[in-house]
């Protein structure tokens, strides 16, 4: 379980003590009560655009992926590069990034989205990633996003944002 700060619905006002503490299936309740018509496995989580967001954005994923049964490694890993993406190139002070994952077609395939305020920075797609120089510290994050999923894009807007997402197959 993660303690939440003081801005979570879970966490007591007003002069209160702020016991509140909130599992991931506390969230997914959430966001189906108000969301009546989105699918029956979709978590959705704001983080900051930091590398303690992107860690927790993978972690998020794993713990998220194993209450659900399904496997976690690669999405996690995917999650783990988009995220420090998001924080690292996406990066707005004061704005944060947002992960959805989604299990869509009949739980037949997990949708991986992250979205960021930087819809002026879009990265290359699928195909145009070229390779990275060999010194070079940054330019290989894609390239393992590309390698694990079976499709992934960059979506722009609405402005000022874009979403780099990824898509995994459940089923062999």
């Amino acid at each position: 379980m993660h303690r939440l700060d003081s801005h979570c619905p879970y966490t007591r006002r007003s002069g209160q003590r702020k016991h509140g503490t909130a599992t991931l299936s506390h969230v997914n309740l959430e966001i189906t009560r108000t969301e009546p018509s989105a699918p029956a496995r979709q978590f959705t989580v704001l983080l900051s655009p930091t590398r303690r967001g992107a860690r927790l954005a993978r972690l998020l994923t794993a713990a998220q992926l194993t209450d659900w049964g399904l496997p976690s490694e690669s999405a996690a890993q995917i999650v783990a590069e988009l995220a420090a993406n998001a924080a690292f190139h996406g990066r707005v002070p004061g704005r944060d990034f947002r992960l959805d994952l989604i299990v869509e077609s009949g739980g037949k395939r997990l949708r991986i989205a992250v979205t960021d305020t930087r819809g002026d920075r879009l990265p290359s797609g699928p195909g145009d990633l070229g390779a990275p120089v060999d010194d070079s510290e940054y330019g290989r994050g894609l390239l393992i996003v590309e390698a694990l999923a079976d499709r992934w894009g960059v979506t722009a807007g609405p402005v000022p944002r874009k979403t780099v997402w990824a898509e995994l197959d459940l089923v062999p």
